[in-house]
């Protein structure tokens, strides 16, 4: 039987033996602590920015909002929260579990000072949507260019 060589298995499998190694190094052998890149969970963002103001979209399928914190300090954004497990009854075998479960977080930097207290989330269906309304001074100024006569000649934009 041919098996067709796929490099990101390849990868995943160097990854794996990877994180067994490190976790043996630092946890120690058997503590039952072992975590996974597979395991961790990870919070897919989208960034746009306007004139006016940044947003953030952040797919969070299965959490409740109210589970999810938001912080803002020093142009850091920090979102974190819990995907709860669903509860395990005696007559269930599973066949297939692949849902992950447990705490995440996300933190990203952003280029300028927003308005804290401005800021607006709002979650459905899975997403969760924040506007982050720039500063004054963050917004792009406008500077007009005078000839020494102070007529106005050229005008330019800052950013």
């Amino acid at each position: 039987m041919l098996t067709r060589y796929d490099p990101f298995r390849e990868m995943l499998t160097i990854n794996r033996r990877m994180d067994r190694l490190f976790n043996r190094f630092f946890d120690g052998e058997g503590n039952g602590k072992e975590w996974t890149w597979e395991s961790a969970l990870y919070v897919p963002l989208d960034v746009s920015e306007t004139e006016d103001h940044y947003q953030v979209k952040a797919s969070l399928p299965g959490v409740n909002p109210d589970d999810i914190e938001i912080t803002y300090n020093e142009n850091t954004l920090t979102i974190q929260g819990e995907i709860k497990r669903d509860e395990e009854t005696e007559d269930e075998r599973y066949h297939v579990r692949e849902r992950r479960y447990g705490s995440f977080m996300r933190t990203i930097q952003l280029p300028s000072h927003v308005d804290e207290a401005h800021i607006e989330a709002s979650y459905e269906s899975g997403e969760l949507i924040l506007l982050l309304p720039k500063t004054e001074e963050a917004k792009p100024k406008r500077i007009s260019v005078k000839s020494s006569s102070g007529k106005k000649m050229i005008e330019g934009e800052l950013k």
